[in-house]
């Protein structure tokens, strides 16, 4: 598998399933388009990741699936919130969020061109996400720790950012950056129709 995602967090999910991908990260132009909505958007980049991903595999990769995901943090209205320039704009992130639910959407784009055909499914995943209300000690604190910084949002659930969250409605994994479940149903699906994979079907019958 190909993941052209630089995400440590998504790799690991993956590896942590026993799937070991090859990381190829695909560079493509994220401004939205007028009018887009948050969950729209993020499908299609998902979308134009894997493409830009699978055009530019070498010939000893050639007919892999790639498997391309992106993920957004927003509040009603499609307002975005994306990872912060510095301390302050994570610390006025944060105070947004604080006492208040937001939505965390990741779009996952599922590709494999081999002989002149091409499989392709994608699909996007929303979470509910509360957060406690926070002080302002609490907030300057975990900005303080550095893990906000390359987090949209501004924090990170499986960090020390679990500790702001006081509920989720929907897939943790989403939130994490990859909705693990339905990924994997999702590829079977491709999968089986070129025959199947046996490392996807055993690890979808642990869930059966």
């Amino acid at each position: 598998m190909i993941l052209a995602s630089g995400s440590p967090r998504r790799r690991e999910i993956l590896e942590d399933l026993g799937i070991s991908p090859i990381v190829r990260p695909a560079d493509v132009d994220e401004t939205p388009r007028e009018g887009e909505s948050p969950t729209e958007l993020v499908e299609r980049l998902a979308c134009a990741k894997a493409e830009a991903c699978a055009a530019d595999l070498p010939a000893e990769l050639a007919g892999q699936t790639v498997l391309a995901a992106d993920t957004i943090v927003w509040r009603e209205g499609g307002h975005a919130l994306g990872k912060p320039a510095n301390d302050d704009q994570a610390r006025a992130m944060l105070e947004e969020l604080s006492g208040a639910t937001h939505h965390v959407s990741t779009g996952v784009c599922l590709l494999v061109r081999s002989g002149g055909r091409e499989e392709r499914v994608s699909f996007h995943e929303t979470t509910d996400v509360r957060f406690r209300t926070l002080s302002a000690e609490e907030i300057g604190a975990y900005v303080r720790s550095g893990e906000p910084a390359d987090k949209a949002g501004s924090y990170g659930i499986q960090g020390l950012g679990r500790l702001l969250v006081s509920g989720i409605e929907g897939d943790y994994y989403n939130v994490v950056g990859l909705p693990v479940t339905r990924t994997l149903c999702e590829l079977d699906r491709v999968l089986e129709r070129r025959g199947g994979d046996e490392n996807i079907t055993r690890i979808l019958e642990g869930l059966r």
